[in-house]
């Protein structure tokens, strides 16, 4: 199979970078499919790619799972890929099934494994390559994200990380908005409750504050700031409060 890329690296941004970060914050905001589409295109066309499909799985008893997705795909695609069997031999797909590390994809990728024709046939919609990663939750909750393009991708490894990277970053935002606004309500799981204190104190430490300038701008001791900050973190889930922060503003409970 092709080769993964695995490395972050974050260099000085440039003008497109800057583009990249306001889409990380903007599809946290999204608040219905279609805003959440929008969002999904913007950011797939900054990243120079032409179609994506960001998918929400659950998985239900007895083996079954529920796919819900929005993409942008040309016409008569989804109808050519309509059979279920196809995702079953599809490299990439069955790669996301079982992994968290993202694969970068092209015509090799398919002919290593066998399936040459399947690309082929994508091909002719413009899949030529692209990148495509899964998060997977508990409880049986997975979110993928694929972006593809008909031009090869970087041949410069720096600048290819770099892609992947910001990829992942954008999925790590674009995951709990997807499973907010794609799912039905009955299927969601229930957001953590955090007091206005506790969520005024992670507001103010996103925005670089320490603990002790955290309890001077909420006339509070330090040693509260510190525990609403704490009682924030264990109610998320997170170990430190950086986690707590981007999981908080993932979720919608902060701005």
């Amino acid at each position: 199979m092709e080769s993964l890329v695995l490395a972050w690296t974050r260099q000085p941004l440039d003008e497109s970078g800057v583009m990249l970060q306001g889409g990380y914050q903007s599809v946290l905001e999204a608040r219905s499919r279609d805003a959440f589409f929008q969002e999904v295109e913007r950011f797939t066309k900054a990243m120079e790619f032409e179609t994506f499909n960001a998918m929400t799985v659950v998985d239900h008893a007895l083996g079954r799972s529920e796919f819900i997705s929005v993409d942008n795909c040309p016409p008569g695609f989804s109808e050519a890929w309509n059979d279920p069997a196809l995702g079953m031999r599809d490299p990439v797909m069955q790669h996301c099934k079982k992994q968290s590390v993202p694969i970068v994809w092209n015509q090799k990728t398919y002919v290593d494994q066998g399936a040459g024709e399947l690309w082929e046939v994508q091909a002719r919609y413009g899949y030529r390559t692209g990148i495509c990663l899964a998060l997977h939750l508990p409880e049986g909750r997975h979110f993928l994200l694929g972006m593809d393009r008909s031009d090869d991708l970087p041949s410069d490894p720096v600048q290819l990380t770099r892609m992947v990277a910001d990829m992942q970053l954008f999925a790590v935002h674009a995951m709990d908005t997807a499973l907010r606004v794609l799912l039905p309500p009955e299927q969601q799981l229930e957001r953590p409750h955090l007091t206005p204190r506790e969520l005024e104190a992670l507001r103010w430490t996103m925005d670089g504050k320490t603990a002790w300038e955290v309890g001077t701008i909420m006339s509070i001791t330090e040693r509260t700031a510190v525990l609403h900050i704490s009682n924030g973190m264990r109610k998320l889930g997170c170990n430190n409060k950086h986690q707590a922060v981007l999981k908080a503003l993932r979720l919608g409970l902060i701005r």
